[in-house]
């Protein structure tokens, strides 16, 4: 019986020992699996924030090439509206200017007609009555222009050539030909100074300037006019064109000033909505 029991515990002793044994050359290497994991995980947590930088390294590039981008096509967004607003300026005095002179012979012939009271002989002569009367008119604004401190007899010598040279440098102007429009309007301007036409002449002559990009000479055609003629129809215009001009020659506080100018002196008109748009925008360009 002893015996028995003796090897039995023998036995178990044993088996004891080889599971001590296994256990204990086991560890080293589940320590060493232990190591490797966590190395490797270490390794993939370096990776992950080495391509996060990267990852936000190439979206700041991305976000500073699209506000290039923007910045681009706001420049190019403003000089379109630039240019558009000239046209619109320009077609707007164009068409001022020819409602102002149809208006003049409309008026002109009415009151031959109805002068010629019914009688078939005097309505055969209502026409040339009308453009007679018409040239009289002109040759009354042109008298009244001389005596606000000119040659009187500038502006009256032939009413009829004075009109015709004055179509030719408008008809230019409309089709486009603005160098030929400016010498023209110049040649206009010194045959006939004191001309009911004159202002417009000088209007147009700095149109005609501004067109072809000669912002100085342009403005010094928009001041004479505001200096020789403050009461012209056109001096709303002249003196609109005049702050435009001043900002195409980068004379900003000036052109502030007379754009404040214009929006004061001519409430409600279209040159004053014109002015203070253009003061909206130097305001959202300069950031105050």
């Amino acid at each position: 019986m002893m015996k028995r029991l003796a090897k039995s515990f023998a036995a178990r002793f044993s088996m004891a020992g080889a599971v001590a044994s296994a256990m204990l050359f086991a560890f080293p290497a589940f320590a060493q699996d232990s190591r490797l994991s966590l190395a490797d995980r270490v390794a993939r947590l370096e990776q992950q924030a080495q391509n996060k930088d990267q990852s936000g390294t190439g979206m700041v590039n991305q976000m500073q090439q699209l506000q290039a981008q923007v910045q681009q096509l706001q420049g190019q967004i403003e000089e379109l509206q630039h240019q558009l607003q000239t046209l619109e300026d320009k077609n707007k005095a164009q068409y001022t200017d020819l409602d102002a002179r149809l208006g003049r012979i409309e008026s002109a012939g009415a009151g031959a007609a109805a002068a010629a009271g019914g009688n078939p002989q005097a309505q055969a002569a209502a026409k040339p009555a009308a453009a007679a009367g018409n040239a009289a008119a002109g040759n009354a604004a042109a008298g009244q222009a001389a005596s606000a401190g000119g040659n009187p007899g500038a502006g009256a010598a032939d009413p009829a050539a004075a009109q015709a040279a004055y179509d030719v440098a408008f008809k230019a102007i409309r089709a486009g030909n603005y160098v030929e429009a400016s010498r023209e309007f110049r040649s206009f301007i010194q045959q006939y100074p004191n001309h009911a036409l004159a202002p417009n002449a000088l209007y147009w002559l700095g149109e005609s300037y501004y067109a072809t990009t000669n912002y100085p000479v342009a403005l010094e055609s928009f001041q004479r006019l505001l200096s020789q003629f403050p009461q012209s129809e056109k001096a709303p215009d002249a003196l609109l064109k005049v702050g435009y001009s001043q900002l195409e020659l980068k004379q900003t506080a000036a052109a502030r000033a007379t754009l404040t100018q214009v929006a004061a002196k001519y409430p409600g008109t279209k040159v004053a909505s014109l002015a203070q748009e253009r003061l909206q925008r130097l305001q959202l360009q300069s950031g105050n």
